[in-house]
């Protein structure tokens, strides 16, 4: 595989804003091809993948029998994670689902988390995130100047859902994530939120209060709750025949599910970060992700695609308010939900640091390669060693497994903006 500049996949549409992309001298990038190579493993098979299913289902009850509750299932109102709901239902499981509240639930969202939950008589709890603690964490990021500026969004997420699941003693997490429509997504958009040792530190560096009640989430109390309390999650969505335009006409028709605009836009918050903050900021557009996956999957024509990006991901009709692109494929970002998001925040959508600020900066120099070599820990040639193929995939492996978190990506200067 080699690796050029300004050039885009002739299969897909991921390019080279993907700074770890490299091509074939067919022009085919590596992100299409690792996915269909791995689409038999993570996507429906027919009866193979019907009598997965069978088994799963049956060890999730096996489990919960003396429990009050099955599995857990973390809801926020969107399409991946309500459709994982009707599944469950379906399969004839008890599920409690569990929302994250952390202040930026869309109108559509809340009122689509009440209809899924009401219509399929499931039990609810919502985790209520200390909003002073957050927005200090949420400007933190946003002063560290790193793309993943949604990680206390992720980091909470998946702590709040194992704190549930440990509290009724439930061993299984229903995930609404699924490889059909995320099976893309480059590593150099957005790092591991499980390294709280990066996440202490940013917030060390540019926050302002101390956090007493905000959950975290690292790699020890991952295996903590993996390995001591048995809980697992399960991608539900892998084991079914999943396409997302069938899924939003079955919410619609039978949970009266409300359409909110765009992937991930159940949180205005989230919209706001990926449709306009990493677009202007670091030029990442997380379409291209989501269409490359759904070209490979058959859901979308490349064509399709490439018209699809020529307009901009936040980018509204004036005279009927509507989104131009396809809902489910594009976003629906007004000028006024930015003034909402940055001002809800204190500041002002102005302020933000313009697009000359590229996504090199943060990320050509933080890779943990270029950090080992940098402070001649490895030579020349173990850092091309590992920065190739299989080496680089068992060296990332080997990391996630320790026991303790890196201390190497908070060693590199963080770019400070002003907000």
């Amino acid at each position: 595989m080699e690796k050029t500049h300004s050039q885009i996949c002739t299969r897909c549409v991921m390019d080279t804003s993907d700074l770890g992309i490299s091509f074939t001298s067919e022009g085919l990038c590596n992100h299409c091809i690792e996915f269909l190579d791995k689409r038999n493993k993570y996507t429906y098979k027919g009866t193979e993948s019907d009598v997965q299913l069978d088994k799963i289902i049956a060890r999730i009850k096996e489990a919960g029998k003396g429990r009050e509750y099955d599995c857990v299932i973390g809801l926020s109102g969107g399409v991946d994670s309500s459709y994982a709901a009707k599944i469950c239902i379906d399969q004839g499981l008890r599920i409690l689902a569990v929302h994250l509240d952390n202040g930026w639930n869309s109108e559509e969202a809340v009122s689509n988390i009440k209809n899924v939950a009401r219509k399929l008589s499931i039990d609810f709890e919502s985790y209520v995130l200390n909003w002073d603690e957050f927005k200090d964490l949420q400007l933190s990021f946003l002063k560290a100047s790193v793309p993943e500026a949604d990680t206390p969004t992720d980091i909470a997420i998946l702590a709040a859902l194992h704190k549930v699941a440990a509290k009724y003693n439930v061993k299984s997490i229903i995930s609404g994530g699924n490889f059909a429509t995320e099976g893309i997504l480059p590593e150099t958009w957005h790092y591991n939120a499980k390294d709280l040792t990066y996440f202490n530190y940013i917030h060390k560096k540019f926050g302002k209060r101390r956090l007493k009640s905000f959950p975290t989430f690292g790699f020890i109390r991952e295996l903590y709750y993996k390995i001591f309390k048995g809980i697992k999650m399960i991608y539900i969505l892998n084991y079914v025949p999943y396409i997302k335009n069938d899924a939003i006409s079955l919410l619609e028709n039978q949970l009266s599910w409300k359409n909110y605009g765009g992937k991930h836009y159940e949180s205005k918050y989230t919209g706001f970060i990926q449709s306009y903050y990493l677009y202007h900021k670091f030029g990442i557009d997380y379409r291209r992700a989501t269409l490359s996956s759904q070209i490979c999957t058959g859901e979308i024509s490349r064509e399709d695609a490439m018209e699809i990006l020529k307009l901009l991901p936040y980018k509204m009709d004036p005279s009927t308010s509507k989104p131009l692109n396809p809902p489910i494929l594009g976003t629906a970002l007004m000028r006024e939900t930015i003034d909402y998001t940055l001002s809800k925040i204190n500041k002002d959508w102005q302020s933000l640091p313009e697009a000359s600020v590229v996504l090199h900066n943060a990320y050509n120099n933080i890779s943990y390669f270029d950090v080992l070599l940098y402070k001649n820990w490895i030579t020349e040639k173990t850092y091309t060693m590992l920065t190739t193929g299989a080496h680089r995939r068992i060296f990332l492996l080997i990391r996630r497994m320790t026991l303790f978190d890196s201390p190497l990506r908070p060693s590199i200067p963080i770019i400070k903006i002003e907000l």
